[in-house]
């Protein structure tokens, strides 16, 4: 999530704004910490305009 975000050249702000997350919660993803829905992935996926596949891979 982390490539495909610094990718895209958004911050964790950004991009929890356009996922419609805290940009706590983002951080935390990313440093897995925590874990997330299928919904919730669909909202990443949609927000960096990949496929949720991407987002499973390491």
């Amino acid at each position: 999530m982390k490539r495909h975000r610094a990718e895209r050249g958004l911050s964790q702000e950004k991009l929890a704004e356009l996922a419609s997350f805290h940009r706590t919660y983002v951080s935390q993803l990313e440093r897995c910490v925590t874990n997330i829905t299928i919904d919730g992935l669909e909202r990443l996926a949609v927000a960096l305009d990949v496929d949720v596949t991407d987002l499973l891979r390491p």
